[in-house]
């Protein structure tokens, strides 16, 4: 046992992206996660693109788990789930609103009494209640209806999805900060508590500043491409050699770019001496600097750039930031075997995550997650048979 989360169990009932990441990362930081998928499996096993070791959407936020199979709608399947949970500390789903109450085991009559100090996360499109509650909720949707989608993309164009499942990964975040926030007041209290986590209220945590702009200074917000809405230079810019990002925070980082640039007098320029001024300017600004950044190599420019503490980049494709020095530098990619994913972004300097164990397949350790609830080999081949648990799909 290693990690910052050493000893603590978590039983995982999730599927999909918002759950499956939050346990993952609690699984990275030494949790035991025993993973149950329903008898179908987790959707995501038939998502491509498909490597050696079957779908990558699955193996990548699905790593140091322990893979079991249950039915739960089946009373024998729900008491193996009573006898993981008697030494659990964590409880995470994301079945629809009342389905766990239908099956006899939600957590308000059934598992606060059995369990008390069991902390029970829920993860839900909208929550269990109001307008929207109980209703289905997946990453692009709600995107739309949380107002991301309103202010990603250019003017001239239309509300765009963010390529990135940023919904569900946002939330399994916000739910990964819940566990162990309750975690920590149990370790006072001695009580678990239910954890309410939906995409819905977390997408909305992402529109800063449009949000708080409109409701204290009823400044509606717009689409603005790669530009930033309250500060400039923050933008894309073509270089010799293919696009950077430059993202010029404040009035010294703006004079540097403009000594950088040979430019000195600009940093002087009564449109350009503060950041409202700029932004206010920001056309104008924009055609001086296009000409001469052109004039420039990409990669150089941003060293230099970089070194004189002014945030800049290269745009880089997926596989170019894979294969980049830095990335490997930061253990980034991490490989065993055919398993190659996604690094730890974490860094703990005397509890360090690792990766323990690659993602399993499909009811690979539904015996052994039932030898360790109690049940003899007679007992788990009487649940095989009766398609309670199950080793394959």
């Amino acid at each position: 046992m290693s990690g910052a989360l050493a000893g603590v169990k978590i039983v995982d009932l999730s599927r999909v992206l918002g759950g499956p990441l939050c346990t993952q990362y609690l699984g990275d930081h030494g949790a035991e996660v025993i993973k149950i998928e329903p008898p179908q499996g987790d959707e995501t096993r038939g998502w491509g693109p498909f490597g050696e070791g079957g779908s990558a959407y699955f193996s990548g936020i699905n790593r140091n788990k322990r893979n079991a199979a249950l039915d739960l709608s089946k009373a024998q399947g729900r008491e193996v789930l009573f006898r993981l949970l008697e030494d659990a500390d964590v409880l995470i789903h994301n079945f629809k609103s009342g389905t766990l109450e239908r099956w006899g085991i939600g957590y308000d009559v059934v598992l606060a009494e059995r369990f008390p100090r069991l902390v029970y996360c829920h993860v839900t499109g909208f929550g269990d209640d109001g307008p929207l509650g109980g209703l289905p909720g997946y990453d692009s949707v709600v995107q739309a209806m949380a107002g991301c989608m309103s202010t990603n993309g250019y003017p001239d164009g239309g509300p765009t999805r963010v390529g990135m499942s940023i919904v569900d990964i946002g939330t399994a975040l916000n739910a990964t900060i819940a566990i162990l926030m309750a975690l920590h007041e149990r370790a006072r209290s001695g009580m678990g508590q239910k954890l309410d986590v939906c995409l819905y209220d977390c997408a909305l945590t992402f529109l800063h500043p449009h949000a708080v702009g409109y409701l204290q200074a009823g400044v509606e917000p717009m689409r603005t491409g790669n530009q930033h809405p309250s500060i400039a230079p923050y933008e894309q810019f073509e270089t010799a050699t293919g696009p950077i990002f430059l993202g010029v925070g404040n009035d010294g980082q703006f004079a540097a770019v403009c000594g950088v640039l040979g430019l000195p007098d600009l940093a002087r320029d009564e449109r350009f001496l503060t950041n409202p001024k700029r932004v206010e300017n920001r056309r104008a600004l924009r055609e001086i600097l296009e000409p001469r950044l052109a004039e420039r190599e990409a990669e150089e420019l941003c060293t230099l750039l970089l070194n004189r503490n002014i945030p800049a980049g290269p745009v880089l494709s997926v596989p170019e930031v894979l294969a980049a020095p830095h990335t490997a530098y930061r253990r980034m990619v991490v490989e065993d075997g055919a398993y190659r994913a996604l690094g730890i972004p974490i860094k703990l300097s005397r509890t360090p995550g690792s990766v323990r164990r690659i993602p399993q397949g499909f009811g690979e350790s539904s015996r052994e997650v039932c030898r360790a609830a109690g049940y003899g080999d007679r007992e788990i081949d009487a649940l095989v048979d009766a398609k309670v648990v199950f080793e394959r799909r």
